[in-house]
């Protein structure tokens, strides 16, 4: 079974990575593409015809439902057209399905079993839903897909609920389209890394369905009525065009990707950060790196001590781990990350310094011009407490407030400490101390029969997201794992090893 795969896996970034704000309004990466600039499809769908777009709310899967009904009625096409949003304004389902033909058709406006021609999945997951796919056929129905992995509501709050594997999402779909003729690509990536933003992910692949053949009407008329909807119409016609070319001349897309991938720049370590980055003796370049650059992390965060402790904790294990398991140190990397995630927990100090950052300001006036005004929408945990159940909005005139609070930042963790107190905060302390004290026992223990077992327990505060009762509850999950895997790994390991009692 073959099918299309546009932009291989590790050729963008994932969605989680933050290319917002990257150009100016109206900036495109890679330079500008001219409607001339690209092949038209060697041949054009006939009519009748029918679309299925399927997506999630807020995301403009019904934006292209009218789009191409509007193109199709400048064509001189007789439109039927339904959306069904539900519960599109949550981030639910949205099925939306347009018929052309040349003349009127007595007919449902809704797409029968079977009748789909192009089967346009804006969101895999709800693409792969088998009452989606009822409308279309092995025989007819070309699917072409974004297979970017947008998480749903129930893998947020559930941190045991992952996305499924691309290659398992995509097999319903193939099953029920024609299989040799599908493509399928990372739109919302491909979106983020030319445009700056997720948002022009489906006029990507409404491009990409455009190049393969499968509407009867012409780019003319698609891009008119983009420029008649009157929003992002640069950015939208340029996603139409970068989807065409993501089939066309996927080489030449390529190009122009590889040209925008920079390095990410970080400012350079001080002196004192490079010192205390350097008590871990590493020889492996990625435990370096992330060691340098989380010491300076915690530097900020805190103080130059808390970011020793840090570092003198993860030497100790990886002079463990070189001693008891040689040429290895993939526990020490985990160690490194998951105990720094913990050090590094978000409270009433880091917040506010994060939020002074100066590429706050920077992202905004790029996306929204040198007079843009920040806003703040925060939602502390003291003001919850007094019964203040909704987010409250704070304008620039904040910042000397935050600037206070982040100079305050000595008190955390103290008596002292007005923020400190709350069941979160004493929890989020406490976690510190018992991730510590579960590696150094499994550091004692470590053998090469149990080091796998090992790494698996040290990244467990993965599951510690969230905030206030959602992050309380994963933390009792998170101790309920520890206890089991710290169970099995003294299990497996030899007497004269395994601790006393």
């Amino acid at each position: 079974m073959q099918f299309r795969l546009l932009v291989l896996e590790g050729r963008l970034p994932g969605i989680h990575d933050d290319h917002s704000g990257r150009f100016g309004p109206g900036e495109i990466g890679g330079g500008p593409l001219g409607a001339d600039d690209l092949p038209e499809p060697v041949e054009i769908s006939t009519v009748p015809h029918t679309t299925r777009i399927t997506g999630i709310g807020g995301t403009s899967a019904v934006t292209i439902s009218h789009i191409l009904a509007t193109a199709a009625t400048m064509a001189g096409r007789f439109v039927r057209s339904l959306d069904q949003t539900g519960l599109a304004q949550k981030g639910g389902a949205v099925v939306s399905d347009i018929k052309i033909a040349e003349h009127s058709i007595a007919e449902a406006n809704r797409a029968g079993e079977g009748q789909c021609d192009l089967y346009l999945g804006c969101d895999l997951l709800v693409a792969a839903d088998s009452r989606n796919l009822r409308s279309a056929n092995p025989g007819r129905t070309v699917a072409v897909v974004s297979t970017s992995a947008v998480p749903t509501g129930s893998m947020v709050t559930d941190t045991g609920t992952a996305f499924p594997a691309i290659a398992e999402a995509t097999m319903p779909i193939l099953d029920a389209t024609q299989a040799q003729d599908a493509v399928f690509l990372d739109a919302r990536a491909l979106a983020s890394m030319l445009l700056g933003q997720a948002r022009f992910a489906n006029m990507l692949l409404l491009g990409a369905a455009y190049r393969a053949g499968r509407f009867p009407i012409r780019a003319e008329h698609i891009e008119e009525a983009i420029r008649q909807a009157q929003v992002k119409v640069e950015e939208n016609l340029q996603a139409f065009r970068r989807g065409r070319q993501a089939v066309a001349a996927p080489a030449e897309l390529e190009s122009t990707l590889a040209g925008l991938q920079a390095p990410t720049r970080r400012r350079k370590p001080s002196s004192r950060a490079r010192d205390i980055a350097a008590l871990v003796r590493t020889t492996d370049s990625a435990l370096a790196q992330h060691v340098a650059s989380r010491v300076s992390d915690l530097i900020a965060y805190q103080n130059v001590s808390y970011a020793q402790r840090y570092a003198e904790f993860v030497e100790m294990v990886r002079a463990a781990e070189a001693a008891r398991v040689p040429g290895n140190e993939g526990f020490a990397l985990v160690v490194a990350r998951y105990l720094y995630k913990l050090m590094a927990y978000k409270d009433e100090y880091e917040v506010p310094r994060l939020s002074l950052d100066e590429s706050v300001d920077m992202q905004a006036h790029k996306m929204f011009g040198a007079r843009a005004r920040v806003s703040f929408k925060l939602h502390p945990p003291f003001l919850r407490a007094m019964g203040m159940n909704r987010k409250i909005t704070l304008g620039p005139w904040v910042r000397p407030l935050f600037r206070l609070l982040v100079a305050m930042r000595f008190l955390r963790g103290t008596f002292l400490d007005p923020f400190g107190h709350t069941e979160v905060r004493r929890t989020e302390r406490r976690l510190i101390t018992e991730y510590r004290e579960a590696i150094a026992t499994v550091t004692a223990i470590l053998t090469p029969e149990n080091h796998d077992v090992a790494i698996e327990l040290a990244g467990l505060p993965d599951v510690v997201r969230g905030y206030e009762d959602v992050k309380l509850a994963n933390v009792d999950s998170y101790r309920n794992l520890l206890a089991a895997l710290m169970s099995e790994l003294i299990s497996q390991t030899p007497a004269r090893l395994a601790p006393a009692g």
